[in-house]
This record gives C-alpha cells, sequence and structure tokens, in this order.
C-alpha cells in the first residue's frame, strides 16, 4: 500500500520500452492516457484529498478544543485523523505527479523521505483502528476487565508510530533515483533527456519480496484478522444480550440501536478489507509476477487500486466520528461557536459530550442484565 510509488510505469514500460526497437516507442505512446482520463484523475484525487482533509481535520479541532470530548476513544480517533491527513498530504500529491509524468522531479531527497512518510503513514493509520477495536472491545464485551486509560492510549499511540518508524525504515534506506529507465528512451525522443526516476533498489529479489511480503502481513492481514474477531466478539455479546431484555417499549428503541451499531460494526470490518485489499494484491503481483501487469492498463489499474485506498481517508472519519452521537453535538456546538450564533452562557450550557470514558465505566450496572453500556457513544 505504501509501495505505490515504485508502481508506476516508469517501473514497468520503460524498461521493456528501453530493449525494444523504435517501433514499440511509437506503441508506448498509444499507452499514454487521454486528457479526459487524467482530467478525472485529477478530480477523484483532489476531491478525495480535500474531503479527507476537512473532515480528519474537524475531528482533531473538535477533539482539541472541547475538553469534555477528551477520553480514551476520541484521542485514538484523532491519531487516526492526524495519520490520515499526513496521508492525504504525502500519499496522494507525490504519487499523482508522479504517475502523470512519468518520471521524478522532487529529488533524491524527497524520493527518501516520501516513500518513509507515505508507510509512516499508512501504519499509524492501520493500527489506530486496531487499538480502537481494542479498547471498544474492553468497554463491551469485557467491562470488569483491564479499562484501558488516557495514558494507556498516549503510550499505545506512542508504540503504534515507533513500530511504523521502524518498519518503515527501509523505504528510507533502499529508495533512490536513477536514470537508468530512460538511458535508451533518450535515444527515441529528447524528452527523456535527463530524466530519473524513483525506485526501490534492494540487494536482491527475494530480500525486496520478503519485505513486501511482511508489509502485506503486519499492514493488512493482520490488523484486518484483529479488528474482525474483535467486532465479531461485540456482535455476539450484543446479540446475546438482545435476547435477555424484555420486550418494552424502552427496550424496543434500545435493541433497534444496538442493531444500528451492529452494522457499523460490519461496514467498518468490510469497508477496511475492500479499501486495501486491490492495492494489496496489486503490490503482490508486482514484486512476485510483474510480467502479468505489462500492458497498457497499468496505470490504470494502479490508479483505481491507490485511489480506493485513499478514501479510505474519507470514510474513516465518518465511521468512527460524525456517525458518533457525540460528535455531532461536538460539531454543532463548535460550528454555533465560530458563527458567534450562540452566547456565551448558551454555549457553556450545551451538553458537550455526554459521555466520558471513565465515567461510563463506572456507571455499568453488572448485575442488571438489563442494561446495556452505552455502546452508542462509543461506536
Amino acid at each position: 500500500m505504501d509501495k505505490a510509488i515504485q508502481h508506476l510505469s516508469v517501473g514497468l514500460f520503460n524498461r521493456t520500452i528501453a530493449n525494444s526497437s523504435k517501433s514499440h516507442f511509437s506503441q508506448f505512446d498509444t499507452c499514454q492516457p487521454s486528457s479526459s482520463a487524467i482530467f478525472l484523475l485529477i478530480t477523484a484525487y483532489t476531491v478525495v484529498t480535500l474531503v479527507g482533509l476537512f473532515e480528519n481535520l474537524c475531528l482533531v479541532v473538535i477533539i482539541k478544543k472541547q475538553k469534555e470530548a477528551q477520553n480514551v476513544t476520541n484521542i485514538l480517533i484523532a491519531n487516526l485523523s492526524l495519520s490520515d491527513v499526513l496521508m492525504c498530504i504525502m500519499c496522494i500529491p507525490f504519487t499523482v505527479a508522479y504517475t502523470l509524468m512519468d518520471h521524478w522531479i522532487f529529488g533524491e531527497a524527497m524520493c527518501k523521505i516520501s516513500s518513509f512518510v507515505q508507510s509512516v503513514s499508512v501504519t499509524v493509520s492501520i493500527f489506530s483502528l486496531v487499538l480502537i477495536a481494542v479498547e471498544r472491545y474492553q468497554l463491551i464485551v469485557n467491562p470488569r476487565g483491564w479499562k484501558p486509560s488516557l495514558s494507556h492510549a498516549y503510550w499505545g499511540i506512542l508504540l503504534t508510530w515507533g513500530f511504523s518508524v521502524l518498519m518503515s525504515i527501509p523505504f528510507f534506506i533502499f529508495h533512490q533515483i536513477t536514470d537508468d529507465p530512460f538511458s535508451n528512451l533518450s535515444f527515441h525522443t529528447d524528452f527523456y533527456k535527463n530524466k530519473v526516476a524513483c525506485i526501490e533498489a534492494w540487494p536482491s529479489v527475494a530480500q525486496r519480496r520478503a519485505f513486501t511480503t511482511s508489509l502485506l502481513v503486519f499492514q493488512y492481514c493482520f490488523p484486518l484478522g484483529f479488528i474482525l474477531i474483535c467486532y465479531l466478539k461485540i456482535f455476539v455479546c450484543l446479540r446475546r444480550r438482545h435476547g435477555k431484555v424484555d420486550r418494552t417499549r424502552e427496550n424496543e428503541s434500545r435493541l433497534k440501536e444496538n442493531k444500528r451499531i451492529n452494522v457499523m460494526l460490519i461496514s467498518i470490518v468490510l469497508t477496511f478489507a475492500f479499501c486495501w485489499l486491490p492495492l494489496n494484491i496489486f503490490n503482490a503481483m508486482f514484486d512476485w509476477n510483474h510480467e502479468a501487469l505489462m500492458n497498457c492498463h497499468h496505470n490504470l489499474v494502479f490508479t483505481l487500486c491507490h485511489l480506493l485506498a485513499m478514501i479510505s481517508t474519507c470514510i474513516n472519519p465518518i465511521f468512527y466520528g460524525f456517525l458518533n452521537k457525540n460528535f455531532q453535538k461536538d460539531l454543532v456546538v463548535l460550528i454555533h461557536h465560530c458563527r458567534c450564533l450562540a452566547s456565551q452562557e448558551l454555549y457553556e450550557n450545551i451538553a458537550l459530550s455526554t459521555l466520558n470514558t471513565d465515567v461510563s465505566k463506572g456507571s455499568l450496572n453488572l448485575n442488571n442484565m438489563v442494561y446495556l453500556p452505552p455502546v452508542a457513544e462509543i461506536v
């Protein structure tokens, strides 16, 4: 997923064309995207970037300004939003520019830095989802067990960033710029003279494949499996509680709310799997059988896979923030405050966040099975 910048036409077509005849070069020209395709590509990425930045920055501002909103769940959501903001800034612009231009123009330092930061942001974003799943599991399924505190949340965030940096170091070490893909192309056209590409230069193919496989495991398979298990247990726990409540009008409304939560949990898992699976498959194919990608549709396939993965930066704030009733209240308060539509007295009396994680833990009535923990406020 963060290896995207090496999976461009420079890495495939230019090496092939470099060893081909001049007639093949004209065929390479036919592989270039049309102006309408380029326009749609730029428009789609622009929309994803702006929406992702706006949504995630809104969540960060709300959590920072509203002191009552700073509980364990929201601190983890803020970390997720920050990593998604970094992803919007570092993953999208450089990848789009490299895809459209077919050569690297940002220098060797940015070749290393951009690939490294891309890997860190993607890894932090994904493992933030894991931390959120763990915290929700403890509050709903195991309320009598270990209770994550704010200090635990900050330690988890620190470990997540540390692990992401360590796992991304190879990108900084092995990425470099080179003019090898354009050395023979320059004989066919002056356009490719003095052009360079940003690629991974590993000591051996086996090491590169081992690293790619480890990324597939730690950035997709393990997080997806862990999140699936946590939310599946939450789903089963809520289903069991549904069967124990009386069919009163109050409990009917609670059952409907819990069904909504179950649908949201399932949607979170399916969205994560759907957004990141295509790009992971593309990365694996590139390293293990890149000949299968040697066609004019390579750039289109890569772009669709990468764009789908980046859409997750727009979906995460919706699932983890804006569908949360407390965040909805906080957002309304923030908008009113910014527009100066409410007086200071009214602003202070509005319930900013009705649930505080620490308070909710102590308020659980464990002896009364009819009472359901306020999962609607943390999911």
